[in-house]
């Protein structure tokens, strides 16, 4: 198991299309993954979960990673978060 705690940087927060890249990187590992804040957890692979956690800027997130390929899935979930998911901002 891995557990790793996360801060959403990027201006827009966990909107639409960053939790959509949450799930597709999520679900291209075996292993269970979540994400929870303010003590509410929810499944990674899931993009309702994701978005009800209405997660914006500066937002603290737990990460949580079990199953045989949790090394991995944390440090995939991570990069996307280091990377602003990509947008830039």
């Amino acid at each position: 198991m891995t557990i790793r705690e996360l801060q959403i940087i990027n201006k827009l927060g966990l909107h639409a299309r960053a939790a959509a890249k949450v799930v597709h990187t999520a679900n291209e590992f075996e292993s269970e993954v979540f994400l929870g804040a303010d003590g509410e957890e929810v499944n990674a692979k899931s993009i309702l979960g994701l978005l009800t956690l209405a997660a914006t800027q500066g937002t603290p997130l737990t990460l949580r990673v079990e199953g045989p390929d949790h090394a991995e899935a944390a440090a995939a979930i991570e990069a996307l978060f280091r990377n602003c998911f990509g947008e830039g901002e």
